[in-house]
Order: C-alpha cells, then structure tokens, then sequence
C-alpha cells in the first residue's frame, strides 16, 4: 500500500463515547466487506500514527560471535 496519507480536517469531526454511535455508523461498516473493514483500520492507523515509507524499514541487528 504505497497510497498517500490522507490529511485530516480535525475540525470535521467530533470524539464522542462508543455507547453513544449513531446505528447508521454501525451499519455502515456491517454493510463492509472484512477486507474493505481492515482497510479502513489499516488507513486509520496511519493517520493516528502517521506512516512514511522512506524511513520505515527493518531494524539491523548484527552480533560477533567469536570462532573458537
């Protein structure tokens, strides 16, 4: 998934309880496929935590061993 980050309007939006979802939000994502579900978590996720390509790879571990 090499899509841009889609930029967040954080004036659009409201943080409310879970109890307190409206149906139609929950039906929303009933009427989804589970793999259109995890994209939309997947697409979440990067914009909480923010995801760059470039600097995200394997860490390097290396260690000397000593032939005896």
């Amino acid at each position: 998934m090499n899509e841009p980050i889609p930029q967040v309007d954080r004036t659009a939006f409201s943080v409310v309880e879970l109890c307190d979802q409206d149906a139609d939000d929950r039906a929303f994502w009933l009427a989804k496929t589970p793999e259109e579900r995890l994209a939309g978590v997947e697409m979440m996720r990067r914009i909480v935590y923010g995801y760059d390509p470039a600097t995200t790879r394997l860490q390097r571990v290396f260690e000397v061993v000593d032939l005896v």
